[in-house]
C-alpha cells in the first residue's frame, strides 16, 4: 500500500474520533487510581502503571480504530535491561509503543508532548524523559541526567534514532543520540520495526484505515568496544537492517 495513495472514507474518520476520545477518556479515568497507586506505593508501582495499565488503554484505542495490532518475537528472549528503538513515521507510533508492554521502560518523548497536561502529568510522575529535539546539546544533557536514574532502577529505555517522523524516505537518516546513551548505559539495542503504521496513518493527525500492524521484535545488538569511528559503521549497518525490512514489506504488498 502506497502511503500516497491512501484515502479516507467517513467511517475512517469516524472510528479514528472515537479512538482518540476513548484514549484520552481513559487516561482521565484512570489517573485518579494512577496517583493512588504511586502515593501508596511511594512511586514504586510505575513500572505496572506503565506496563499494565497505558498498554491496555492503548490496545483498546487500537482496537476501536479498527486496527488489530500483534507482536511478532524474531528472538528467544529480551535482555534485563536494553535501549529499544522504532521507526518513526506515524502519529500512530504514540500508541503502538505503549501497546508493547515493555518490561521496566521508559520512553524518550519530545518536550512538546508536555503541553498536553495529562502527557505532562503522568509522563513526570512515571518518569519518562522529554527532550528538546530541536536543541541537540539540551537533548544530550537531559539524556546524560537521566544515566544514573535509569541505571539505577534498572530501566529499559526506547528511542527513535531517526527523532522526527517528518523525514524523506521510508526510513530517515539515523541520530547518533540513542547509540551513544547506549554505550553510556552499557546496553544493548533492540530494534523493533513496526509494520503497518506508516500505511495505515501517514498523515499529520492520527486518522487511520482499519487493518493490522505488526511489531517485529529483533535481536538484540551489542555495541560493546565501540570506537566513535566503529559506531557510524554500526549505525549505517543497523539503519540498513530497517530498509531492508521496509523494503520487504514493500514487496509483499505488491
Amino acid at each position: 500500500m502506497s502511503t500516497r495513495s491512501v484515502s479516507f472514507t467517513f467511517f475512517d474518520y469516524l472510528r479514528s474520533i472515537l479512538s482518540i476520545a476513548s484514549f484520552f477518556l481513559l487516561l482521565i479515568i484512570f489517573t485518579p487510581l494512577i496517583l493512588f497507586l504511586l502515593l501508596i506505593s511511594f512511586g514504586k508501582f510505575t513500572n505496572l502503571i506503565v506496563e499494565k495499565i497505558a498498554g491496555p488503554i492503548a490496545r483498546i484505542s487500537l482496537w476501536i480504530a479498527g486496527i488489530r495490532f500483534q507482536v511478532k518475537m524474531h528472538t528467544d528472549s529480551l535482555p534485563g535491561q536494553a535501549l529499544y528503538i522504532i521507526n518513526h513515521a506515524s502519529t500512530l507510533d504514540v500508541l503502538t509503543i505503549l501497546a508493547l508492554s515493555l518490561p521496566r521502560i521508559r520512553f524518550v518523548a519530545k518536550w512538546q508532548f508536555q503541553y498536553n497536561p495529562l502527557f505532562f502529568l503522568l509522563g513526570r510522575l512515571t518518569g519518562q524523559v522529554f527532550i528538546r529535539r530541536e536543541k541537540s546539546d539540551k537533548a544530550v544533557e537531559t539524556l546524560k541526567k537521566n544515566v544514573a536514574r535509569i541505571k539505577r532502577d534498572k530501566l529499559s529505555l526506547l528511542m527513535s534514532p531517526e527523532g522526527s517522523r517528518k523525514h524523506a524516505g521510508v526510513i530517515g537518516p539515523f541520530k547518533k543520540g540513542p547509540f551513544r546513551m547506549a554505550l553510556e548505559l552499557d546496553y544493548p539495542i533492540v530494534p523493533i520495526y513496526f509494520e503497518g503504521n506508516r500505511e495505515l496513518s501517514p498523515g499529520a493527525f492520527m486518522i487511520t484505515k482499519p487493518g493490522v500492524i505488526t511489531a517485529h521484535i529483533h535481536p538484540p545488538i551489542s555495541l560493546k568496544n565501540s570506537s566513535d569511528q566503529s559506531i557510524d559503521l554500526q549505525i549505517a549497518d543497523i539503519r540498513s537492517l530497517y530498509i531492508n525490512w521496509s523494503h520487504s514489506k514493500m514487496q509483499t504488498d505488491h
